[in-house]
């Protein structure tokens, strides 16, 4: 997963990747499996049912924050302008 998230510029060292899925886990967002694979432990993460939904509850808030950090600062200034009245 670090290698991937590496692949499109995040640099995220275990110490921060792992407390996050810990957390996910423990949320009941995602499931954790443990196999052992040359002879060292691995851990598979796959999303679960209430991971899915909330992920779904979020795409429009994250939809929304790409909008606004994607849009042009002339464009965000007009828009405050008439909304000010």
């Amino acid at each position: 997963m670090i290698a991937e998230l590496r692949r499109h510029g995040y640099t995220l060292s275990p110490g921060t990747l792992y407390p996050v899925l810990r957390q996910l886990t423990a949320a009941g967002h995602l499931a954790k499996r443990d196999r052992i694979v040359d002879g060292k432990v691995r851990k598979y993460y796959t999303i679960t049912a209430r991971g899915r939904r909330a992920l779904d509850a979020a795409r429009p808030q994250i939809l929304k924050l790409v909008h606004e950090v994607l849009e042009s600062q002339p464009a965000r200034r007009a828009r405050r302008r008439m909304s000010r009245g």
